[in-house]
């Protein structure tokens, strides 16, 4: 973490602590809060009292009372996404984190710390890193992407198959983006159940994130020192041999980077989407009748319930006005990504179905846009193609009602989606091992380092070769 200046800290002893009422100015006085009871259980309702009552641009409260505006209008996300002059990513601009009321123990220090990648710059800088990951992120094979997570789709239904029943956020949306990322990295595919463990433990801020962040740290520094010795076709080793000569830091922050941010928004689409298929009518019957494609289902889910409800990212670099609000320099600011897609300026009716339109902010706007959005959108579709072909009989074992969601500053998922089908036999050469993960997300840190810089050991369970490998292998006999 960047530490701030030394008059930062020596003004700071003079000022209220985090969470006292009197560092809140005039704007933000009776904001309401972006965490507690109120937000964690219905937070679209909550952005729609704030738009009610305050208009596109609101004042709120994050985690330790610390004054920020959340922007909940269309046009305005877009203003702030597309003029980094005013509204800049680069964290270190904070005004309370520059004069020491984040406390060190506030859970949005994994968000806001500054690091060396792209999310925290603009610029030069941004272009320079960016240009790699996008340059890498082109040289996947999208038809071998869809082949590699049709695979790992029917790996994981092949575990539950034969119960008739199972959970499909715990078995199979949670798992699937982690085994797809993993290899797409170059990692080996039995480590994605420690990881999918560690970094949703990462983003919802647990007393144990900071031992998750770390083990995914030590897991990305040993991949990092692998690829030199043994770089493939992988992101990891694109990284690495960019012409713009990224240093191991870099490489290592832009991986974690992109495989957190993989996890959640995938593992969160491909959940929000089987609930729709499983519940609502209207996808049913269009899906059935062939009027709406799986894509189609997906992109409406992406307006409907976006993987990230919220993004707090961007910070005055100046004194200036943001739909009638005055903002300070150094003001943090919040994209309400799900409350821009439901804003009257773009869709005056929310039933309307909006095939085809891909103008939604489920992956924020302007140049900081998530660039790997196509290959997320690759992997919920094809894995759910997979899945429904598999189970064709699908159907919600419990009440729609009955689903429960948990929610973050971040983002709001389904806690499980348990579901009940024809049992059917898993394929001959299933493994039904299920790779499972270990109890706490920092367990065996050195375990998985180790074994990442040996990669002649066997790997997982049984000491089985990778399917991949073995796909790989018959590719290159034929």
């Amino acid at each position: 973490m960047t530490n701030p200046p030394e008059h930062a800290r020596t003004d700071s002893l003079a000022t209220p602590p985090p969470g006292c009422p009197a560092h809140i100015g005039a704007s933000h006085a009776g904001a309401s809060r972006l965490y507690g009871p109120e937000a964690e259980s219905d937070p679209y309702g909550l952005y729609e009292r704030l738009r009610a009552k305050h208009g596109p641009v609101a004042p709120v409260l994050l985690s330790g009372d610390l004054p920020a505006w959340l922007v909940l209008g269309y046009r305005e996300i877009l203003d702030v996404t597309r003029t980094p002059s005013r509204f800049s990513r680069d964290a270190r601009l904070w005004t309370e984190m520059r004069e020491g009321r984040v406390s060190m123990d506030n859970p949005l220090l994994p968000i806001v710390t500054w690091q060396p990648m792209m999310s925290f710059v603009d610029g030069e800088q941004h272009e320079r890193w960016r240009g790699a990951v996008n340059d890498s992120i082109a040289r996947f094979d999208k038809r071998g992407i869809r082949r590699h997570v049709t695979q790992c789709a029917n790996q994981l239904v092949d575990r539950f198959c034969a119960a008739g029943n199972a959970d499909l956020v715990h078995q199979f949306a949670e798992h699937l983006p982690m085994m797809a990322m993993t290899q797409l990295l170059g990692m080996p595919e039995a480590y994605s159940p420690q990881l999918v463990n560690a970094a949703r433990d990462m983003l919802r801020g647990t007393e144990t994130a900071i031992a998750s962040n770390e083990f995914v740290q030590e897991t990305l520094r040993r991949l990092v020192a692998r690829k030199h010795a043994q770089p493939g076709a992988d992101f990891t080793s694109w990284l690495l041999e960019h012409p713009v000569g990224l240093t191991d830091e870099e490489v290592q922050q832009h991986l974690r980077l992109v495989l957190i941010a993989a996890f959640e928004t995938t593992a969160n689409l491909i959940a929000n989407t089987l609930k729709m298929v499983l519940t609502d009518v209207r996808f049913r019957a269009s899906l059935a009748g062939g009027h709406m494609t799986l894509p189609d289902a997906v992109e409406q889910v992406l307006w409907d319930e976006p993987p990230f409800v919220t993004v707090l990212g961007r910070w005055a670099t100046q004194d200036t006005e943001l739909a009638g609000k005055q903002i300070k320099e150094g003001d943090a600011l919040v994209l309400g990504l799900a409350s821009g897609n439901v804003d009257t300026v773009v869709r005056p009716n929310l039933d309307a179905p909006i095939h085809g339109n891909r103008a939604h902010l489920a992956f924020s706007g302007g140049a900081h846009e998530c660039p790997g959005q196509d290959v997320g959108r690759a992997i919920a579709g094809t894995g759910i193609d997979a899945l429904l072909l598999r189970l064709p009989d699908l159907a919600l074992a419990v009440e729609e009602s009955g689903l429960r969601y948990r929610s973050s500053l971040l983002s709001r998922h389904l806690v499980e989606l348990p579901v009940k089908f024809t049992a059917q036999q898993p394929s001959p050469d299933a493994d039904l091992t299920g790779g499972q993960a270990p109890t706490t997300a920092s367990a065996d840190v050195g375990q998985v380092a180790s074994d990442l810089s040996q990669p002649g050991q066997a790997q997982g369970p049984a000491s089985r070769t990778s399917w991949w490998a073995s796909f790989r292998n018959w590719l290159r006999g034929r």
